[in-house]
């Protein structure tokens, strides 16, 4: 199950129950590409869908990447420019060899973005995910320089 899970974090998947359920929209798990507003196509939650888009989400889903040594978890705080947030999914990249990770955050201007780590303030990178595709870094994961 470790290994299943690293490989649809690395591929950018949300792990139903974790990252996304019932009380998250298609929006703020980052599945904007799931949804179907065409004209003629009536659903429940149509409208709402419908405002998010839009009107935006109060929250959105963003990857990290972390240069230092160390390891991404679940449930740990994340705080940027906008407010606080928390990491969904996270786990060391064997592909990687950094640690990455899903959070929720509120939307808006991220700025310089940390997570609380045992108390500590350790700065990471909001990076696109997937982090990895076909066994190769996305461009952007792996630190400039």
């Amino acid at each position: 199950l470790g290994a299943r899970d690293t490989l649809r974090l690395e591929a950018g998947m949300n792990l139903y129950g974790q990252d996304m359920d019932e009380a998250i929209s298609p929006f703020e798990a980052a599945l904007a590409w799931t949804v179907a507003l065409d004209e003629g196509r009536e659903f429940i939650g149509r409208d709402v869908l419908e405002a998010q888009k839009a009107d935006g989400t109060a929250r959105q889903m963003i990857g990290l990447v972390m240069d230092e040594k160390g390891v991404l978890r679940h449930g740990q705080a994340v705080s940027t420019a906008s407010g606080n947030g928390e990491i969904l999914s996270g786990t060391f990249s064997p592909t990687l060899g950094k640690g990455i990770a899903f959070a929720r955050v509120p939307a808006g201007e991220l700025g310089q973005v940390h997570v609380d780590i045992r108390g500590r303030q350790v700065p990471v990178r909001v990076v696109k995910f997937p982090f990895v595709r076909e066994g190769q870094a996305q461009p952007g994961v792996l630190a400039e320089g």
